[in-house]
């Protein structure tokens, strides 16, 4: 059983992305992906592990093309589809082994969802195997206070559970599948968000990589075929 299939209510975990705090850490988050993902108008997209529909909604909006949601919860999934944006639709699977064709979508994002996925590099390989252009995912940065906060001992609240990735680690993996320039981005330095965090994130230099947010993102190449 897969430990991203939350059992929180989806108007709870809505309802923190509504809250200030929330809302502020959502926007920067979404603010990265975008920045690395350049989803042009009327491309398609999938989110794997779209939970509520939080980004997968923020994407529809913006792209207006083809934009598919998948997770394994089914009450989420019915939250998501009545809280619709932009006519995205979405559809039950897992990351593991996506019901969709080889390069069925221009643009692939996760966020945070991975990090609850058992057997993580045959997702990976899933999620790349249904692109054709550039995937972003959100993971959670082990070099961070976020995990001193909350990640330690296993985690506590929303993170228990949760595999935290380093920058080590990731570039490891994604070395050994056919990609192009990889980047790796880092968001919410402090997690708090009052106005001192607000504004530390907005003057934190990016060679410095100590968000608890990690961004990964690069281009699919098609010249070599996954095993």
């Amino acid at each position: 059983m897969e430990q991203w299939v939350m059992v929180m209510k989806p108007e709870t975990y809505q309802a923190w992305y509504d809250s200030p705090r929330g809302r502020w850490i959502g926007t920067v988050e979404y603010a990265l992906l975008q920045s690395l993902l350049r989803p042009e108008p009327g491309s398609s997209l999938l989110d794997i592990g779209c939970g509520t529909g939080h980004f997968t909604r923020m994407f529809a909006s913006d792209i207006r093309g083809r934009v598919v949601g998948l997770d394994l919860n089914e009450d989420w999934l019915i939250y998501a589809a009545t809280h619709a944006a932009k006519g995205e639709r979405y559809v039950a699977g897992l990351a593991q082994s996506l019901p969709f064709p080889d390069r069925s979508f221009d643009f692939t994002v996760s966020v945070t969802a991975l990090s609850f996925v058992d057997r993580q590099e045959l997702a990976l390989r899933e999620l790349i195997r249904v692109t054709r252009r550039r995937f972003v995912l959100g993971l959670l940065n082990r070099h961070s206070l976020l995990y001193l906060m909350k990640g330690r001992t296993g985690g506590i609240g929303g993170y228990k559970g949760a595999h935290w990735h380093t920058r080590k680690e990731l570039l490891a993996v994604f070395s050994k599948l056919p990609l192009d320039n990889l980047r790796l981005r880092t968001a919410i330095v402090l997690p708090n968000g009052p106005a001192f965090a607000r504004t530390v994130e907005r003057c934190w230099p990016q060679r410095i990589p100590l968000g608890g947010f990690l961004a990964v993102t690069g281009d699919v190449l098609f010249s070599t075929k996954l095993d």
